[in-house]
């Protein structure tokens, strides 16, 4: 599918991988709607790529609707391109040194992760039933975002993991379910990025996870991201896959 000229979703858009991937499809002709939490962000980028934002929660159902459907109004079609980077990678240990659960950090990352992907590909694909088939006979696609965590979750990512790992197991029924609508449903499972998320950790336990990636010797690019969700927008045959996209970097067990 040509990505010139169609509306595209990015959750997450504000920063880091959402922001890379909302930045490269405006490049590239498409009509961008950022959703994110951070709303002064998510504006400040849309404005720079002549594009539109909404603030949106996307574990929120009722916010994954409203963010669907203003940009359906703000363009007047429905979105033919929706990528879902929205996210947060808090770790907890599942029983603390101290003893204590971390039940609570579980729920949220979830919710984020899981149920907001998961809201916003069920509004889309909703709104993208009724558009016109193209000469393709696509009607759009909907990639997600994993992580090579959902293979390789080191110690404290448990939720995290969980998280990402059904991300990507719900690729494939997802993409068969919709099939007959011509809607593809892609995940990636991307390793380690130069994105806020990363540069929050402590510079050595950065230094020593690249270390450990095998070529590039280094963190993985924004807009390598980026390129890749333009790449299966593109390639009609991608579909109902995961795709690692991590200098085949396997996550060492981590923790102590």
């Amino acid at each position: 599918m040509e990505i010139d000229g169609h509306v595209a979703v990015v959750t997450g858009g504000a920063s880091g991988l959402g922001e890379a991937v909302a930045r490269h499809l405006a490049h590239k002709g498409a009509d961008v709607m950022i959703l994110d939490q951070d709303g002064e962000r998510a504006a400040q980028v849309a404005a720079e790529i002549s594009g539109y934002s909404q603030m949106c929660d996307v574990s929120e159902w009722e916010a994954a609707a409203t963010g669907i459907s203003t940009a359906m109004a703000r363009f007047g079609q429905a979105p033919r391109i929706v990528v879902n980077c929205a996210g947060i990678g808090v770790a907890a240990r599942i029983v603390g040194k101290e003893g204590k659960t971390s039940i609570p950090i579980f729920q949220r990352v979830m919710a984020v992760n899981l149920f907001g992907t998961y809201n916003i590909m069920s509004y889309a694909a909703q709104a993208m039933m009724d558009m016109p088939a193209l000469e393709t006979g696509e009607r759009g696609v909907i990639i997600n975002t994993s992580s090579a965590a959902y293979e390789d979750g080191q110690v404290g990512q448990a939720a995290y993991a969980a998280s990402k790992g059904a991300i990507a197991s719900m690729s494939l029924p997802a993409a068969r379910e919709f099939a007959q609508l011509g809607i593809r449903v892609v995940a990636v499972a991307p390793g380690l990025f130069r994105t806020p998320m990363m540069e929050a950790l402590p510079p050595e336990t950065v230094n020593d996870i690249v270390e450990a990636v095998p070529f590039p010797n280094r963190l993985g690019e924004p807009s390598e991201f980026a390129q890749l969700a333009a790449d299966i927008v593109e390639n009609p045959y991608l579909n109902g896959t995961v795709i690692r996209l991590d200098g085949s970097l396997r996550l060492p067990k981590g923790g102590s």
